[in-house]
């Protein structure tokens, strides 16, 4: 889809990633409903975005917690209005650290936000999607959905979850006016990663990208309707790899294991 034809519901706008993606794709003539919780940042974005902008009305924020029932239906209500055909499942909260110091209400909002929510966000807007002439559901994975990492347990269970989904809901409406897309990104330099992910990623020597350069992928997955990409080219190939045979990659984890069990976590 060109992005002229897209009117946008991105969530998790507020955020490093959101924003380059927000960005990227108002350059290239799209609409957006910007969707977060942090309202400060996500207005201040919505009004940078419009200055200048020859008509403002292609714009527009709404504050809400899409991992609630009220935020999603808000979510809704808005997509609605502004005739929405593209629907990007980016919010996402972070997990880094040993297995056995996961907290239960740690792992309920790794989940609630990177699965359910976009799982629900997702059905209550396909009835209006489903309407569409040409419609797009774009969900932001990870490289650690597709290959387990030491300390990072938790947080590639959600994307692995939204992998699966995201194969799962493409098949389904197969023959429909619907494309589902996968996006897995690598590691990325914004403030999501914590100090701790930031000295894991230095002694597993891991590649990370710019948030500018994931959104460019992003602009791409959306004008080709692709259905699965991963960012770097090693991590495409390990990715396929370990699906074909993840035992033939153990050893190849054992710095990870080394520089995860040097770090000291805060408790």
């Amino acid at each position: 889809m060109s992005p002229r034809d897209a009117s946008v519901v991105l969530t998790g706008a507020a955020g490093g990633l959101g924003s380059a993606i927000a960005r990227r794709l108002f350059e290239e003539r799209a609409s957006l409903l910007l969707v977060g919780r942090s309202e400060a940042p996500l207005l201040a974005l919505a009004q940078s975005l419009s200055v200048g902008a020859r008509d403002r009305s292609r714009v527009d924020a709404l504050v809400v917690d899409v991992t609630t029932e009220a935020g999603r239906a808000a979510v809704i209500d808005a997509a609605g209005a502004r005739n929405a055909n593209v629907l990007i499942n980016n919010a996402a909260v972070a997990a880094f650290g040993p297995a056995q110091a996961l907290q239960s209400e740690q792992v309920r909002r790794l989940m609630d936000t990177n699965v359910v929510a976009p799982m629900m966000l997702t059905a209550g807007m396909l009835p209006m999607l489903l309407t569409r002439r040409r419609a797009q559901v774009l969900n932001i994975g990870s490289t650690l959905g597709s290959l387990g990492v030491p300390g990072f347990s938790a947080y590639g269970a959600s994307k692995a979850a939204l992998r699966i989904y995201s194969e799962a809901l493409r098949r389904e409406l197969a023959g429909t006016s619907v494309r589902v897309q996968y996006y897995a990104p690598r590691a990325i330099d914004t403030p999501f990663n914590s100090a701790e992910v930031q000295a894991f990623n230095r002694e597993t020597d891991s590649a990370s990208d710019s948030p500018e350069k994931i959104a460019q992928g992003v602009l791409r997955m959306l004008k080709s309707e692709s259905v699965q990409r991963y960012a770097g080219g090693f991590e495409a190939i390990a990715a396929r790899l370990n699906g074909l045979c993840p035992e033939w990659l153990d050893a190849a984890f054992a710095k990870h294991r080394r520089a995860l069990m040097s770090l000291k976590f805060p408790t």
